[in-house]
């Protein structure tokens, strides 16, 4: 990987995960700097990760090649405009702020960014995120390939060509955690019901789910409907669950779902 001038303006947990996963790859620590208002917030960066730190979001931005935009969405019309006085030509901006598009960015800036919009996920907190990227068409390969390798340091990529499926990649990756949090947390309370208590019925349910999850990536060409029959005899007691979700309409619940979340991305991009 290419190793650029990175610097972070915001470090909160999304940041951190990013900084935390280019450090364990190798990325030089002297190549990195991240903002942030706080005096423990940046000793706790500097003593973690080794990085540079700094409270002055310009002095940083001017000085880096690569400015990844970390900031809370409604904070970042404030930031913009500090940074205004900043030269973006030749610099490569990496947005990881859901719910603002690449024209409002350049707005908010004042001046015509080459974007790279992010939407990465919380398991990137431990390294196994799920991130879809879209660049404006301006974006040459090799800054292209910078965020690929980027965001690569803390799980798999994708690409979307339409900025417009950075909102599918919230309802399939952004928010999908929080999709089977639900299913297991639905789980663990019926399984405490059955008579288990608290903390192993969370254990059956979460090294099950973690076993399911390295099935799946351990028989990459067998489709996910495969794997499901693969457990399911015929008569047994996997059939009989399987056929009550399928009497509730599982798949139509989760595809309506998707669709809502899809919905309400659109919705709040319109809010910034």
């Amino acid at each position: 990987m290419e190793h650029r001038k990175i610097t972070f303006i915001g470090a909160g947990n999304m940041a951190r995960s990013i900084i935390a996963g280019l450090i364990s790859s190798g990325y030089p620590a002297e190549k990195i700097t991240a903002t942030a208002p706080s005096d423990s917030s940046r000793e706790h960066l500097s003593s973690c990760y080794g990085i540079n730190v700094n409270a002055n979001n310009i002095v940083a931005a001017n000085d880096a090649e690569v400015i990844i935009l970390a900031v809370k969405p409604q904070m970042m019309e404030t930031v913009a405009k500090e940074l205004q006085i900043i030269d973006f030509s030749g610099k490569l901006v990496i947005s990881i702020a859901a719910g603002i598009c690449a024209q409002r960015l350049n707005e908010m800036f004042a001046s015509p960014l080459n974007i790279v919009r992010v939407m990465p996920n919380t398991p990137s907190l431990v390294g196994k995120g799920m991130s879809g990227l879209y660049a404006i068409p301006s974006i040459n390969n090799s800054d292209k390939e910078f965020a690929s390798h980027l965001m690569s340091a803390v799980g798999e990529v994708c690409w979307v060509e339409q900025e417009s499926g950075i909102n599918a990649i919230i309802a399939a990756a952004g928010s999908a955690p929080a999709y089977f949090f639900l299913f297991m947390e639905a789980m663990q309370a019926e399984a405490i019901k059955q008579g288990f208590d608290a903390n192993t019925a969370r254990l059956l349910v979460q090294q099950t789910a973690l076993g399911a999850a390295e099935l799946v990536v351990a028989n990459s060409e067998t489709e996910l409907g495969t794997l499901r029959e693969q457990v399911t005899s015929k008569g047994g007691a996997t059939a009989e669950a399987i056929r009550i979700f399928n009497q509730h309409n599982l798949s139509d619940t989760v595809a309506q779902a998707m669709q809502a979340a899809v919905i309400r991305a659109e919705e709040m991009e319109k809010q910034f």
